[in-house]
């Protein structure tokens, strides 16, 4: 698969799949190796942590008992933070590693590797372990904080009648700006603030300035996919909404609530199913980052012509 070329907004979405048909099993077969440990964990804290605090406070709605759910709050303070700072650190790795899973994967892939194994992805956390440590303080303090902004007003403006066009617009490109800079940054010897001005300016216009403006196919590649994967994780996500109030519903057929529905087998099924939905989740992101990757390929036209010149110079040697 040629990594390095021209593509138009039809050609990202079919190439994304293509890349999964063509090195879809090696993919997430490493994937799962390095990804896997991080996703159980997160679910069992998702499972047996939330369900004990969606047990009390469900609980405490049904004894009728106001000020039960605060003191069982003051006297459980330890394991809340416990499990708050255990959540936080096992997804903010796990975001670390899903992010820049792809972005190694097909680097090597562009350097002309066929089989890529775990031990070559763990050497490229290994050897940019320090410039993965800037890449995070940059997305903390300046690419977040922004996002947030940019977000946020928009998602304000959805009171008025112009504010959804304008969240269209902006998410998707917010999503691009950020994996953009991923990629640049890894894939060039550039400096935090110099990827993140290519991953800005890459969105409106080519490096050689002669072309139209990429952005609207780069836009609509990521609202595609990402609508994709919309409707693919709701599907799961409303698999245990229906289970909790098909639980609710069988407890009680005359509509008064006597019993926690977050408890017993049921209970366990409802946060299972829901902690198998947040691992598709995951899966399913890949996608959109590899979609991102082809995207970030098509904008270095600096280095298409010399990908062409080196295929042509395979071909003269074959003959």
């Amino acid at each position: 698969m040629q990594f390095y070329k021209k593509r138009d907004f039809g050609a990202f979405i079919g190439d994304s799949f293509v890349f999964f048909k063509l090195y879809g099993k090696n993919y997430f077969k490493n994937y799962i190796l390095l990804n896997g440990l991080l996703l159980i964990l997160l679910v069992v804290v998702v499972i047996f942590g939330y369900r004990e605090v969606l047990m009390q406070i469900f609980g405490s709605n049904l004894n009728g008992n106001s000020s039960y759910l605060e003191n069982y709050f003051e006297d459980n303070l330890g394991m809340f933070i416990a499990i708050g700072m255990i959540t936080f650190i096992i997804f903010s790795v796990l975001m670390i590693v899903n992010y820049l899973y792809p972005v190694f994967y097909l680097k090597r892939l562009v350097a002309g590797q066929e089989r890529i194994k775990m031990d070559d992805i763990l050497s490229d956390f290994k050897n940019n372990a320090g410039r993965t440590g800037i890449l995070c303080l940059g997305m903390i303090f300046i690419v977040t904080p922004v996002s947030f902004i940019l977000l946020g007003l928009s998602y304000a403006m959805i009171l008025i009648i112009i504010g959804l066009p304008i969240m269209l617009f902006v998410f998707p490109t917010v999503m691009n700006v950020v994996t953009f800079l991923m990629y640049d940054y890894f894939n060039s010897n550039k400096g935090f603030f110099e990827s993140l001005s290519y991953s800005v300016r890459a969105q409106f216009s080519y490096i050689n300035g002669r072309e139209n403006s990429p952005y609207w196919k780069y836009w609509g590649s990521t609202t595609v996919i990402s609508i994709i994967l919309y409707v693919v994780t709701t599907i799961f996500t409303m698999i245990p909404m229906i289970i909790f109030f098909a639980t609710m519903v069988t407890t009680e057929p005359d509509g008064n609530f006597e019993q926690n529905p977050f408890t017993g087998a049921m209970g366990i099924l409802l946060f299972v199913t829901y902690g198998i939905s947040l691992m598709v989740s995951f899966f399913l992101s890949n996608l959109l980052y590899v979609n991102s990757g082809l995207m970030y390929y098509d904008s270095r036209r600096d280095l298409h012509q010399q990908v062409e010149l080196a295929e042509i110079d395979t071909i003269g040697i074959n003959e």
